[in-house]
């Protein structure tokens, strides 16, 4: 069984304890707050040394960082995986824009007005920047979004959930979705998935959840 290392408020952690949910693939949760430095302890740092979360325990000493690495791991030869080379090549893409222009703006944003404790006044020379490249992000997905249902293979793929991450939280950190039709639906269609927890659920709150891999 994998034992995840994942913050229950990281949006990075949620993608992954989404993806296991949606497969109905079972795990042992271990809670890291990074906030009060547990990732950067002396047992965790031997486990991933750049002391971040998630971190996906596969096998004895065997550990898996970066929440877009474990997400492709975990999907592989399941349908949130394309099996096609473009699909597969397109989920990716997203993949990669999700990590270089929506995470670094909106993800910023989430930790440091949400999170940390006097945090907007901490970054205030940052908010602005992260605001105008996080509307920027969000304008591509809803140009794509207008005329897709989803952002690769036609259908509900990792590239999805590495999105919907921190795009659901956009609006706990001043960002207003009001402006982005596509995007406000493609949000339902995600959680109206076979499956789908929300970013509070814990493992131990459901038992055998319907899911994306039982409905394959």
């Amino acid at each position: 069984m994998y034992k995840l290392y994942s913050m229950q408020r990281s949006g990075n952690s949620y993608k992954v304890r989404l993806a296991l949910a949606l497969l109905n693939v079972p795990y042992e949760a271990v809670e890291v707050d990074i906030l009060r430095g547990e990732s950067r302890t002396p047992d965790f740092l031997t486990k991933n040394p750049s002391g971040q979360v998630p971190l996906l325990e596969v096998g004895d000493d065997r550990y898996l960082a970066e929440s877009n690495a474990i997400l492709w791991y975990v999907a592989v030869g399941t349908p949130l995986a394309p099996e096609n080379r473009i699909d597969r090549a397109e989920a990716l893409q997203w993949m990669f824009f999700e990590q270089h222009a929506l995470e670094p703006n909106i993800g910023a944003a989430y930790f440091w007005l949400s999170l940390v404790k006097g945090g907007r006044d901490l970054q205030t020379h940052s908010l602005e920047d992260w605001m105008e490249r996080g509307y920027g992000a969000l304008q591509v997905m809803e140009n794509h979004l207008k005329t897709n249902a989803y952002f690769a293979a036609r259908q509900l793929t990792v590239a999805d959930i590495a999105l919907y991450g921190y795009t659901h939280l956009a609006e706990r950190c001043d960002f207003d979705l009001s402006t982005f039709p596509a995007i406000r639906d493609w949000l339902k269609r995600v959680e109206a998935a076979p499956g789908f927890v929300a970013m509070d659920w814990r493992p131990a709150d459901v038992d055998d959840p319907a899911s994306i891999a039982a409905g394959a």
